[in-house]
């Protein structure tokens, strides 16, 4: 994975479902870039909570080593009123740029609709039509997102991927602690316990300390 691109429907999302191995990945060399689909508009959000939202994103992402973020400023919380052509040029105009070979999105699955309409959008793009394209996609899952659809009825997130991060659980804990805005006490999801909870229950699925989970959504092996 030289060149990684996770897409993040809101500030905060890429951090609880794939922070440890944003770390891990930027540790080994890779550029890890970000990209935050939408930004609260008022009445909803006041302008003045949302530029704190967004500098708690920046000290997060600089504690994982991220090597980008790019912002593309769609309304959150009110994606399904954008035409859908809108969303794709967005999306697919920062991932040309970005050029990555391997993606990590939101799961379609999730309760939330601006995360089901990223993914689209990024699948979109994503469409393997030149070489270019990149070579692995995987879903990732979001507490308080993932975990509150209807499985049997919704989709249901079934990860056949993890990655270890357990020299990178701490990283990842520090970096959402980060986001003083959207952090929680214990029992909520949004806590430093909940997010060490999944990450031991996900490395031991697969004998290791703390991991994150995923979906494998396509790999492409090309011939050398």
């Amino acid at each position: 994975m030289r060149r990684v691109a996770v897409v993040a429907p809101h500030p905060d999302d890429e951090v609880l479902g794939c922070g440890g191995t944003m770390a891990r990945l930027a540790s080994a060399g890779s550029e890890v870039h970000v990209v935050i689909a939408t930004r609260g508009r008022p009445p909803r959000f006041s302008d003045g909570y949302m530029d704190r939202v967004m500098a708690e994103a920046d000290a997060a992402h600089a504690m994982l080593g991220a090597t980008r973020t790019h912002r593309l400023d769609l309304p959150a919380a009110e994606l399904d009123g954008v035409p859908a052509a809108e969303v794709n040029a967005a999306v697919g105009a920062c991932l040309d740029a970005i050029a990555p070979d391997t993606l990590f999105l939101p799961f379609v699955g999730d309760i939330h609709l601006d995360h089901q309409i990223c993914f689209t959008a990024a699948m979109v793009w994503a469409r393997p039509r030149s070489a270019g394209a990149p070579e692995r996609i995987f879903a990732y899952e979001t507490l308080s997102e993932t975990n509150w659809a209807a499985p049997g009825t919704t989709p249901a997130f079934l990860p056949d991927s993890f990655i270890d991060i357990s020299a990178q659980i701490e990283r990842k804990v520090e970096a959402f602690a980060a986001f003083r805005s959207q952090a929680k006490a214990f029992p909520d999801e949004r806590s430093p316990q909940a997010i060490r909870a999944l990450a031991t229950m996900r490395g031991t699925t697969v004998f290791c300390e703390a991991a994150e989970a995923f979906m494998a959504v396509r790999q492409i092996w090309r011939a050398a």
